[in-house]
Order: C-alpha cells, then structure tokens, then sequence
C-alpha cells in the first residue's frame, strides 16, 4: 500500500514542531533556572560557522510551511525570520503549526508527481517531482535544524533525552 504525500509530511511535521517547541520549554526553563542569559542559548552555535539555536528554529519552520505549501499546491507562507526571545520562536513555532493544520489532505492529491521549483530563475534554481522533493531534500533539511537544535541544547547542558527529540507519536 502506498503512503500518501499527506501522510509522509504534515504529520511528521506536526510531531517533530511540537517537539522542537517543547525542547525550547525545556531551553527557556533550564536558563532561568541556571540564571543563563537566554540569548546565551539562542545564540548557540556548534562551530563559528554553523547557524545559531534561533536560526535552526526558523529554518526548521521555513522548511515545514514552504514543503507543505509547496505540495498542496499553495503560497508558501513568508516570514521574516526575526525572533530574537524564547516567546517570539515559540509563537513562530505555534504560527507553523497552525499553518500545517489548516492543509487539507486533498491538497496534496497528485502532488508526488507535480513539479516543485525552489529559487526559480536563480543559479541555484532546482526541479523536482514532488516526491523527490520531499523526501529526498524538504524532509532531510527539515530533521537536520531540528536534530542541530537538539544537539546545541545538549551541549549546552539542558537535560533531553532521545523521547524530547521525538515528542508525541
């Protein structure tokens, strides 16, 4: 039996979101009680040149609003990816999943087949059937912020364990 795009996508966004928003819980509850500035967790790298914690937060929630977006066959959602506090990536967090639920699992009808385009008429401008794109580019970049963010509150000292990182399922 084949597994609809639907299903291979909002609801691992839907688990994974609201594990991230209860790892940055978890964050902001560690800081305050270790007396941590909480732009010392938000500013988190794992190396100079990586993203910090915020930044994996955002992307983590650009890749599910313009993956969902893009196989539904709707516009991708803009954000300006500005959230500096804990309560500002929380509400980002919280406006993804509100965006991911409002898709209908009729959206993603024949979606597998239809083209995506990511950064059309650039260098980097990619083709994809939309299955391709999903599994092979939207859900990997998707898992690799979430899993950085996980990893840079790990070193960080917040207390997770590999049951925070998957969340509810």
């Amino acid at each position: 039996m084949a597994i609809s795009m639907y299903s291979a996508s909002v609801p691992v966004f839907t688990q994974m979101l609201g594990s991230l928003s209860a790892l940055m819980k978890k964050a902001e509850a560690h800081a305050e009680q270790h007396k941590i500035e909480a732009d010392a967790l938000l500013g988190a790298r794992l190396f100079p040149n990586m993203f910090p914690l915020r930044r994996q937060v955002q992307i983590a929630c650009d890749f599910a609003r313009g993956v969902s977006a893009r196989l539904a066959g709707v516009e991708v959602p803009k954000s300006p990816d500005t959230e500096q506090s804990f309560g500002e990536v929380q509400e980002l967090i919280t406006k993804t999943l509100s965006f991911v639920g409002s898709l209908s699992q009729s959206q993603f009808d024949n979606s597998d087949s239809r083209e995506i385009v990511t950064r059309p008429g650039t260098p980097k401008e990619r083709r994809f059937t939309g299955q391709a794109y999903l599994l092979t580019y939207g859900l990997p970049q998707f898992f690799f912020h979430i899993t950085t963010a996980y990893a840079l509150l790990r070193h960080n000292g917040v207390e997770l364990g590999k049951g925070d990182y998957m969340g509810t399922y």
